[in-house]
């Protein structure tokens, strides 16, 4: 069993959004086993967010691990804090803004189909 991280990026505007934004891949592409596209750690920098996007035969599940934001949802709004799940569906979109003063990290799973 290994301790690191696969890869680990930063991303600035992630998604059109804004600030900084680390994702830290528990998972690599082969591992992953062509079912999902992404399982990682994510974090938000305070003020940091990832604009509203949608998916595409695939869906997007978010566990809120630390700190606080807004989560929007096809549009509607609603905060989200340590320990609240978010899913957004084939077809919807969502995006997530760090509104507290400490970063907001989750884990992220896309799984395709």
């Amino acid at each position: 069993m290994r301790n690191s991280y696969r890869a680990v990026e930063v991303k600035k505007d992630m998604a059109g959004g804004s600030g900084t934004v680390t994702l830290r891949h528990i998972l690599n592409e082969q591992e992953l086993n062509g079912k999902c596209r992404l399982y990682a750690e994510v974090t938000l920098e305070p003020g940091a967010s990832i604009g509203n996007h949608s998916h595409h035969g695939e869906t997007e599940t978010y566990y809120i691990l630390r700190g606080q934001g807004v989560y929007t949802d096809n549009g509607q709004e609603r905060p989200v804090a340590a320990g609240d799940i978010t899913f957004c569906k084939d077809g919807d979109s969502h995006g997530l803004q760090n509104t507290g003063e400490e970063p907001l990290a989750l884990m992220a799973l896309i799984i395709l189909g």
